[in-house]
């Protein structure tokens, strides 16, 4: 069974994705770290994110190796620890226009049809349901205002974590530079030739910007009999 999440930044999909992943006894596949991996080796390699050619080769070259770890799952870039370092501002400025290029989308979509061959996958990214896996059993697209993904973004860099309730004080003019990112991107994202932003034809459509974390998770495994299914079997 092949769960696909799409969206964009900001709106939830790795939480969610990982904990339907967890309740339902899948693997989960974040394909978003895998393309912030790259721009984190590229920035690392003193690679310019804008210069194709040069990106598509870090792609190529790049060691990616996903472990567990105490608070969920560690990223390790070229055998080094790359969990915290690809998730800061400069990473996240640079993915959009390494995410965009053709031969990287290539080399990453090669890999995840790999890990996904063996079926049982949650995976979350923006492009899984119309390109990775467009005949998955169940395809969501997750969304959000973008200021309720600015807020959750924001959180998350103070430590916090909204989907658990822990809510920290984030500074303002931090929150707002991020909603200007946030809206950059959304931008990029959907009018890029490569693997645009958009949702499946057939996929179901979720906006959780009033939802809280646990009905956001329940919506999705009340799409499929086989995942209540499972989810209620790993609870009995």
């Amino acid at each position: 069974m092949i769960v696909a999440i799409d969206g964009p930044s900001g709106s939830g999909k790795s939480s969610v994705a990982r904990e339907v992943a967890r309740r339902c006894g899948l693997t989960y596949l974040d394909t978003g770290a895998m393309y912030r991996s790259v721009a984190h080796a590229c920035l690392s390699r003193g690679v310019n994110p804008e210069d194709a050619p040069a990106v598509a080769e870090v792609a190529r070259t790049v060691r990616i190796e996903f472990l567990p770890g105490e608070d969920g799952q560690r990223v390790l870039v070229d055998g080094e620890d790359a969990t915290t370092q690809s998730r800061t501002p400069e990473v996240e400025r640079a993915v959009p226009p390494v995410s965009a290029t053709p031969e990287v989308r290539e080399t990453m979509v090669a890999i995840q049809r790999q890990f996904g061959a063996a079926g049982n996958v949650v995976a979350e990214g923006r492009d899984i349901g119309t390109v990775v896996f467009p005949g998955a059993d169940v395809k969501v697209f997750l969304s959000a205002s973008p200021e309720a993904r600015a807020r959750r973004r924001a959180v998350q860099r103070q430590g916090g974590n909204l989907a658990t309730g822990h809510d920290v004080a984030v500074d303002a003019d931090a929150e707002r530079a991020i909603l200007a990112d946030l809206v950059r991107r959304d931008d990029y994202d959907s009018s890029r030739e490569a693997s645009p932003l958009r949702p499946a034809e057939d996929a179901h459509r979720i906006d959780s910007s009033e939802l809280s974390f646990e009905q956001v998770v329940k919506a999705i495994i009340e799409l499929s009999p086989e995942l209540a299914a499972r989810a209620e079997g790993r609870r009995s």
